[in-house]
């Protein structure tokens, strides 16, 4: 008797699933509970578990976009168990076999495994100059190809050209010409169409402004090892930003709305978004009440959801009903940008790489590490008043990080 196992139900606005990767192979035991396949939608991946021990009977395949409900594999009962132990043995002697008739042939050829194999620079120097490395005899180890052949080979081909027939003069374009496709992932088309649907959604504006980092670089220099060694975690820029976000959002509700039909929403709450680069997209987690939380438990918790991120392992829980958005781009160089707003949230702030830049302070010319910072605003609920207020606010808090400790 087989059981039908099927796509389970992943949240209320999901209607399909993309079968990603079978963990488990068609005719594999599994036992109950095992993980035997990962599910994506467009918002997270799942884990689909055998409900039942048994023997795996693969219906769809990998990359199949599969209905809420419809039957991905059936679990049989009983024995492939025995067959797969049988299997190995019944092999064995048909492989030493063949090992022994083929040594000889080897020993009499002289031949070996690297005769006539270009190495990596040589077989990039062949295929970029169109030559076959079967035409190649190979000086080195074991008769292999090396570089100085492959250069050689190009060189004793080109006076061959003026003897070719008048196609064969046509000089080929250098360098690769190839096209690769494939199919978007559900996580990636939805965040094509978000993307759009934001630009012509809403009314976007950016403002920019640059902090001083010194002063948050001087604090974590003083105390990053006793902060390492009291709260088990590092201390990054990530918790400073989030929490000077939150007492902004204080003095600037509207930045900390949004818009729902024609009401306009506030939250006296900040659950704040942090866009994290996963394997397979950009993904936002959101940590709950930032507004409550000390910088080490801010800290924990932008650790522990991108390791989440980095595993696949994030839940639709824990990345839907952000407040506001922060993104980090200096992580990977960038100097300024123009963060899009993360729907339905109103507001997103983009972080940057931090240079070293010449800065006046009381009338001298000195060295600073800068960080520019822009806010990316939808214009039908923040004014431009609000928005300037709240970079600004965010700045001096950034640039004066006891305030963020006395709340003031």
């Amino acid at each position: 008797m087989s059981l039908e196992i099927k796509v389970p139900p992943v949240g209320e606005s999901i209607t399909e699933v993309v079968l990603s990767q079978w963990l488990k192979k068609d005719g594999d035991v599994v036992e109950m509970d095992e993980v035997i396949a990962e599910l994506e939608s467009d918002k997270a991946t799942f884990e689909l578990t055998a409900e039942k021990a048994g023997t795996l009977k693969t219906i769809a395949a990998e990359g199949d976009t599969l209905a809420i409900g419809a039957v991905v594999c059936e679990i049989e009962d009983g024995g492939a168990a025995p067959a797969k132990a049988d299997a190995p043995k019944a092999e064995e002697k048909p492989v030493v076999a063949e090992e022994k008739t083929a040594a000889p042939v080897a020993e009499k050829s002289g031949d070996s495994y690297a005769t006539g194999t270009p190495s990596p620079a040589a077989g990039k120097i062949l295929a970029e100059k169109g030559i076959d490395s079967g035409a190649v005899k190979g000086t080195g180890v074991d008769g292999r190809i090396t570089k100085d052949d492959a250069v050689k080979a190009e060189a004793g081909k080109k006076p061959e050209a003026p003897k070719a027939t008048a196609p064969a003069v046509e000089a080929a374009p250098a360098g690769s010409r190839n096209e690769r496709r494939e199919k978007m992932s559900p996580l990636r088309r939805t965040v094509a169409k978000r993307l759009v649907a934001v630009k012509n959604e809403t009314a976007m504006l950016t403002t920019f402004n640059e902090v001083n980092m010194k002063p948050i670089m001087d604090l974590r220099g003083k105390y990053k090892d006793q902060f390492k060694e009291k709260y088990g975690v590092g201390l990054g820029f990530m918790s400073f930003f989030t929490k000077a976000v939150t007492e902004a959002l204080k003095d600037f509700p509207a930045v900390n709305g949004r818009i729902e039909g024609e009401e306009l929403v506030y939250n006296n709450f900040a659950d704040i978004s942090i866009a994290v680069s996963a394997p397979k997209g950009l993904v936002v987690p959101v940590i709950r009440n930032a507004e409550s939380m000390t910088l080490a438990q801010i800290e924990k918790s932008v650790l522990e959801l991108a390791l989440k991120a980095r595993d696949s392992k994030l839940t639709l829980e824990e990345m839907t009903g952000g407040t506001f958005t922060i993104t980090n781009g200096g992580v990977f160089g960038s100097m300024m940008s123009t963060p899009i707003i993360n729907a339905p949230q109103s507001a997103i702030l983009g972080m940057h790489n931090i240079v070293e830049r010449p800065v006046a302070e009381k009338g001298e010319v000195v060295i600073r590490p800068m960080m520019y910072v822009a806010l990316s605003y939808d214009h039908r609920i923040i004014d431009g008043r609000e928005s300037v207020g709240f970079l600004v606010r965010v700045k001096q808090l950034l640039e004066d990080p006891a305030r963020l400790l006395l709340g003031i």
